[in-house]
């Protein structure tokens, strides 16, 4: 049976974070997920495959989340998240909501920035997600049901909601979320 091995592109100016210093970051991924990553600085191209028959294909689809999501603008620390279990990257690729006119994007970026990084930061705060915003896309790394309410968020502002209602949508979601899994907790049945 032959192995898995997948293929990323990432942008040349992220082939640098995506090594490391003395190559330390690809080194730690690779130990963290048993697989062997190439990375051809010339092109972009990565090729990850498992370092041995027995590696589950999980971990080569972890390692591959990793270099998506330093792809996406994240830092190694915090595209590391993704390496966890129970830990998602979603992109949003901001073109397919306002098209290739660059003034839209940087209108787009702005609002899901906010002044000084602050509406970013307070849906990261509120969700407990990290959220890139790199070239035309917004990335976000969290658990499944967080990430997903950061990216309904995250749409909301692309559709032009005050971030105001944002935040209101946002806090009965994670308050919904929190009580299903405090009762997930509770009726949890005996082993």
């Amino acid at each position: 049976m032959p192995l898995l091995r997948l293929y990323e592109r990432v942008p040349l100016d992220r082939i640098g974070v995506l090594i490391g210093e003395c190559g330390k970051v690809k080194e730690e991924v690779m130990k963290r997920t048993r697989t062997r990553i190439t990375v051809d600085s010339k092109n972009g191209t990565v090729i990850i495959e498992p370092e041995s028959p027995d590696v589950p294909p999980y971990m080569v689809m972890k390692a591959r989340e990793f270099v998506r999501a330093v792809a996406y603008g994240f830092s190694p620390e915090r595209a590391m998240r993704v390496l966890d279990e129970d830990q998602v990257l979603i992109v949003i690729d901001l073109k397919q909501y306002v098209g290739d006119a660059p003034n839209h994007l940087q209108r787009i970026k702005g609002r899901i920035i906010g002044e000084q990084g602050r509406a970013r930061r307070t849906i990261e705060e509120m969700t407990g997600t990290y959220i890139s915003v790199y070239d035309s896309y917004v990335a976000i790394i969290g658990d499944y049901e967080s990430a997903q309410a950061a990216r309904e968020a995250i749409e909301m502002l692309i559709e032009g909601r005050q971030h105001s209602t944002v935040y209101r949508f946002l806090e009965r979601e994670m308050w919904k979320l929190k009580r299903s899994r405090m009762t997930q907790l509770w009726y949890k049945e005996p082993i």
